[in-house]
Order: C-alpha cells, then sequence, then structure tokens
C-alpha cells in the first residue's frame, strides 16, 4: 500500500497543475467576454452540422445521467467498494457525496461570478439553465467518475483497467455531449475537466494528510494501532 504521504504529494500536485490550468483558461475567458473562442466556434459549428436524430437522443440520454441522483449513485457505491466494513463503507460513502456536493457548490459559485453566456439558443439540442462556464453536468459527471475510479484503484477488484475505462469514458462523454447539443463552449467543458481533478485532488490530499488511520483502512479505532 503507497504511503499516505506520497498519496498526499501525488494528489495535491496533479490538483495544484489542474487548478493552474483552470486559472488560465478562466482568465482567458473573462479576457474575451464578448465572443467564443476560435475552438468554440468550430466545435459549435461542426456539432450543429452532424446532427442525426439517433445520435442525437443518445446524446440527451447520456447527458442525462450527468446531473440529479445518478452521481451522487455512484459516488454512494464508491463508498462501498472503498470500505472494508459496514461502518467504513458508510463513511467513505459520506465523504465520497460530501466531495460531491462540495465540489458542485464550487462550480456554482465560480459559474455565478464569471456570469459567461452560453452559445445561441437556435443551435440547442436539449434544455439548459444557468451561466455557461465551467459546465455543471461536465464537472458533476468528472468528479463522479473520479471518485469512483479512485476507489476501484484503492480496492483493486478482479476487471479492474475495465472498469476504469467504463468509468472514466462516461465522465468524459457527459462532457462531450454539452457541446454536441448546443448548450456548452468547449471551454465550458475544459474547465469543467480542470475544475473537477482540481478539487478532487484537493479532496485526496487533505483525506490522505487528516483523517485518522483507523478510517483510511477500516479497522477499528481501539485496534488501528
Amino acid at each position: 500500500m503507497a504511503r499516505r504521504s506520497d498519496v498526499a504529494d501525488l494528489a495535491g500536485s496533479v490538483g495544484l497543475a489542474a487548478w493552474v490550468g483552470f486559472g488560465v483558461l478562466t482568465m482567458v475567458v473573462v479576457g474575451l467576454p464578448d465572443r467564443p473562442l476560435f475552438w468554440d466556434e468550430r466545435a459549435l459549428v461542426w456539432s450543429a452540422g452532424h446532427g442525426p436524430p439517433v445520435v442525437v437522443a443518445l446524446a440527451r440520454g447520456l447527458t442525462a445521467t450527468g446531473t440529479g441522483v445518478i452521481p451522487y449513485v455512484l459516488v454512494a457505491l464508491a463508498g462501498i467498494i472503498a470500505g472494508r466494513t459496514a461502518r467504513h463503507r458508510l463513511i467513505c460513502a459520506a465523504l465520497a457525496m460530501g466531495c460531491l456536493a462540495a465540489g458542485q457548490a464550487v462550480r456554482y459559485g465560480l459559474m455565478t461570478l464569471i456570469d459567461r453566456p452560453r452559445p445561441p439558443h437556435a443551435d440547442w439540442r436539449t434544455h439548459a439553465s444557468g451561466w455557461s462556464f465551467p459546465s455543471g453536468h461536465t464537472t458533476t459527471a468528472a468528479l463522479a467518475a473520479g471518485i469512483l475510479v479512485v476507489a476501484l484503484l484503492v480496492r483493486a477488484p478482479r476487471g479492474q483497467a475495465a472498469l476504469v475505462v467504463a468509468v472514466g469514458g462516461w465522465g468524459a462523454l457527459v462532457g462531450l455531449t454539452r457541446v454536441y447539443l448546443g448548450v456548452h463552449w468547449l471551454t465550458d467543458v475544459l474547465g469543467g475537466w480542470l475544475l473537477s481533478i482540481g478539487w478532487l485532488g484537493l479532496c485526496l490530499c487533505a483525506a490522505a494528510w487528516w483523517l485518522p488511520d483507523h478510517l483510511v483502512r477500516g479497522e477499528h479505532p481501539r485496534t488501528a494501532h
């Protein structure tokens, strides 16, 4: 098992890099409030020109999984996978859901502060509300996927690689559907990914440094030593 200090250093380093990237991207978005970036326009034009009904329906179904109850079910499942005992699983699930909920709150606050407009309504293929940057569905799905991937890596069940790829692919595809359905700029999705990585890195680093050993290992406090 990796040392807690090593886990904290790795999570902190990855998280810090993501926060720096998010900060740079945010400054670019704020610095150009009245027009989209060139890759935003290209992605929107491509999406508007490629809309077979079956693919649009699939994208709508997939994008719906990036909000509401499904991400919380996934992070609760992550707690069950990561825990060793019933009590430990309950604690892990609560911590995972707390990480997701707090990340959503941070995302909402940043979105309100930045107040970037969405793409033109004429290009929308699904319902959307609120401001555009960073994407809420993208952030939520990426956070849920990241938490579940960490749980899978910690407990290393049989078939781990396939499960990690499937979960990570879902988290990424939810973000891409937001661009394909015309309700977000590509930059919004990139911002959501960076924000989720930064937040997850922060939560993992804090957990590695400050959680008691018996919570990390799933042992009873009296026998943890």
